[in-house]
């Protein structure tokens, strides 16, 4: 009789903790007594906390190896990157390369939108070398060395661009995962993509996933831009937007 009170007293404190807000768990539950502490560090408490709060791995047949990660990683999942769409101007953004008529904010066109139609700006380059980039401190974001150097989780990169129809125009992009130093561990950087003068004008998505890049990563850095090639005056160069840098949840899956 004891100990099937027991498994229900234990059964209702688990439904109790698993309601409870992460950050408490961790640095209040946790700390009540030997029981408490055994079961906020149980994987199963925190696999019913992901399921409940529809937290799930990409891959059904795979298990996170730390659950208790996995959820906090999950919850961090934003984007990186400031001011992606241009809403701020050029706020948070570097700007490395200001050539010709120099950089530019436009509107959307309703009939050209991006697949998200809640983006409403873009940047626009002209017709000499427009470049711009942007530094994330991962350790500022909240990513301990622990995750950066044990765990190194998947950086998803991504970026989108168009040419206008009437001009050609060349697209530059470039990340780099950088040391506390600012030294390259590992960079992507494709080949410029050139479009000809009349053009489909529609927007094109450029991404890249860093896996497996090994110790040392503390901060991305993300730089995109171009220019026109017919050299005209104004803004008729490559258009980006919605830019983002993500950190996942977990490493995909190898093949």
């Amino acid at each position: 009789m004891q100990s099937r009170f027991s498994e229900v007293s234990l059964f209702l404190l688990e439904e109790i903790l698993v309601q409870v807000p992460a950050s408490d768990l961790v640095h209040r539950c946790r700390l009540v007594s030997s029981l408490w502490r055994d079961m906020v560090d149980s994987a199963f408490l925190w696999k019913r906390k992901c399921k409940r709060e529809g937290l799930r791995p990409r891959d059904p047949a795979s298990s996170p190896a730390d659950w208790r990660l996995f959820y906090f990683l999950s919850q961090w999942r934003r984007n990186l990157l400031s001011n992606p769409r241009a809403e701020e101007g050029f706020n948070n953004w570097t700007l490395c390369s200001n050539g010709g008529d120099k950089w530019k904010i436009e509107p959307i066109d309703p009939e050209h939108a991006l697949p998200d139609d809640t983006v409403q700006k873009y940047f626009v380059t002209s017709y000499s070398l427009c470049m711009k980039s942007q530094i994330i401190d991962l350790r500022k974001e909240g990513y301990s060395v622990r995750v950066l150097d044990e765990i190194r989780p998947d950086i998803v990169c991504s970026d989108w661009y168009a040419p206008r129809w009437d001009c050609g125009s060349k697209y530059e992009f470039c990340i780099q995962l950088l040391s506390a130093k600012h030294e390259v561990i590992q960079q992507f950087e494709p080949e410029p993509v050139i479009f000809p003068q009349w053009n489909d004008m529609e927007w094109r998505e450029m991404t890249h996933v860093f896996s497996g890049y090994g110790r040392g990563v503390r901060f991305v850095k993300f730089s995109h831009g171009g220019s026109d090639t017919q050299f005209w005056a104004g803004w008729y160069g490559i258009r980006v937007t919605n830019s983002s840098v993500v950190v996942e949840a977990e490493r995909r899956a190898r093949q």
